[in-house]
């Protein structure tokens, strides 16, 4: 995972560099960086709210629905690899973020489309700050994952840097499939594409529960970091300019507002 995770990083500060000789700068990225550290900072009473309110359900869920939700999915393995499943497992691979920022910053690159500019900056940038927030709490909880049968309780704080096993919360995958599905739900116009958006990463959810590589509470915590630090990105440069519609005739074309 730290290398995934490393190499993630170098290829994301790469393409900002080369994305940032348009707009959405290197130095702006440094800039909002900084702003994102300091934020604790600048909460009032108010802002602690949600932080407090998501530790209070995550743990809620680690007491009274971990252990039921686990050996109700144990009964039936036959969906394992189905395509749902495994779709929703690839879409929370750390891999994803370096595929559509890639994508989308080549495209934005050859057209000059801002769009897919903003798209594409956001999703790298949310992704490094969720892909380290992650990493550090997993390795400061060290949750045991549910397949090593220690039981919902079991933590090894601090000895799981290289032990993967003991790295069960925040789930990753679901953190990094809502900020891809945050990021590009904010970014789309129609309603229900925005909905839509959300789909992927509610099978991502599912599938790392069913398919026994996290507690239910782990993949809640992870969730809830995904779309929140993906939305303070998005945040950051919204202008409700800058919307991918999908227009109703057919066939679905895209038509880009701006």
């Amino acid at each position: 995972m730290k290398k995934i995770f490393l190499s993630l990083l170098i290829v994301i500060i790469c393409q900002i560099s080369i994305v940032g000789q348009f707009k959405y700068t290197f130095s702006q990225f440094g800039k909002e960086t900084v702003d994102f550290i300091k934020q604790p900072l600048k909460w009032e009473a108010t802002d602690y709210v949600i932080p407090a309110v998501t530790i209070f359900l995550t743990y809620e869920i680690m007491l009274n629905y971990d252990e039921p939700i686990r050996t109700a999915v144990l009964k039936d393995r036959r969906y394992y690899n189905s395509v749902p499943i495994e779709f929703g497992r690839i879409w929370g691979e750390l891999y994803m973020p370096v595929v559509l920022f890639s994508g989308l910053a080549a495209h934005s690159l050859i057209t000059n489309d801002m769009t897919t500019r903003k798209v594409a900056y956001e999703i790298g940038q949310a992704s490094l700050y969720a892909g380290a927030i992650t990493y550090i709490l997993k390795m400061a909880l060290g949750r045991a994952r549910p397949y090593k049968e220690e039981g919902r309780a079991s933590f090894h704080p601090f000895t799981t840097l290289f032990n993967t096993d003991d790295q069960s919360i925040p789930g990753g995958h679901s953190t990094a499939a809502f900020v891809l599905s945050t990021v590009i739900s904010r970014n789309v116009k129609p309603t229900w594409l925005k909905a839509v958006a959300y789909i992927p990463a509610a099978l991502t959810f599912v599938s790392r529960v069913y398919q026994d590589k996290h507690w239910t509470s782990d993949d809640f915590f992870g969730a809830v970091l995904g779309y929140f630090i993906a939305t303070w990105v998005v945040d950051q440069h919204e202008n409700n300019k800058s919307l991918v519609e999908i227009t109703s005739t057919l066939p679905l074309s895209i038509r880009i507002a701006l």
